[in-house]
């Protein structure tokens, strides 16, 4: 059966000599694995760029009543980019979102709240022209809403944090250490984006909030791509 629906890019795996295997957050299907041919190939024909981290298509699919790997029938970019290929800082940015949407977002299910939050916030990253450094902290806060372990203030994060790092003792130095940023998480709880922090206080941020959902994402693991973005970080 075909159906039609749009779909959020989260990344792709190369197979065999010129064709991917694409994970696609679809708007009527949920997180979906596609075989697409020759988008690798050379010359003028190539659309691997539609392929890249968070580009916004619009897709006929197949489905399977057995699961597994299907293929698209029709797609084409639905959105395209303005800013977010031709930004350093933001493509980075969508690099590390894309990597941890495909660690937390697994269901194979509609889900058009979840959907509607992912496909708006990755249009609203594009058009911005300033004020985006606090993005993606932004951008996780509200996302773990969606998945069922948004907290209510920043003491939420930073005493979970804490108390998970081990004895007693040492929880009572981290929650001391961690209390510093609390204010700062409750201000981008409440939708203010544009606080102000210096980029050692942003890592800082960002590394807590990812120990916060590995607390609550099972085997989340090791994010690659977290390197690549602190080092944009710094700049």
């Amino acid at each position: 059966m075909l159906v039609k629906t749009r779909g959020i890019v989260l990344n792709f795996i190369k197979f065999r000599e010129t064709s991917i295997i694409a994970r696609v957050y679809t708007e009527q299907l949920g997180l979906q694995s596609y075989i697409v041919n020759s988008v690798r190939k050379k010359g003028p024909g190539a659309r691997i760029a539609l392929f890249q981290p968070l580009t916004l298509l619009d897709m006929v699919v197949y489905t399977s009543p057995k699961g597994g790997l299907t293929r698209i029938s029709e797609y084409k970019c639905s959105y395209p980019f303005t800013n977010i290929p031709f930004n350093t800082f933001k493509s980075s940015i969508a690099l590390f979102l894309s990597e941890m949407l495909s660690h937390t977002i697994l269901e194979e299910e509609e889900n058009l709240p979840l959907f509607n939050f992912l496909y708006e916030s990755v249009i609203y990253f594009d058009q911005q022209e300033q004020g985006f450094g606090n993005f993606h902290l932004f951008f996780l806060l509200r996302l773990s809403h969606y998945l069922g372990f948004g907290p209510t203030s920043g003491a939420d994060i930073t005493s979970q944090v804490a108390f998970s790092a081990g004895t007693a003792t040492q929880s009572r130095g981290s929650v001391l250490h961690f209390q510093m940023f609390e204010a700062y998480f409750d201000a981008l709880l409440q939708s203010s984006e544009d606080v102000f922090m210096n980029s050692k206080i942003r890592k800082e941020l960002l590394l807590i909030l990812i120990r916060y959902y590995q607390l609550h994402v099972e085997k989340l693991g090791e994010i690659k791509s977290l390197q690549v973005l602190s080092e944009v970080l710094s700049d």
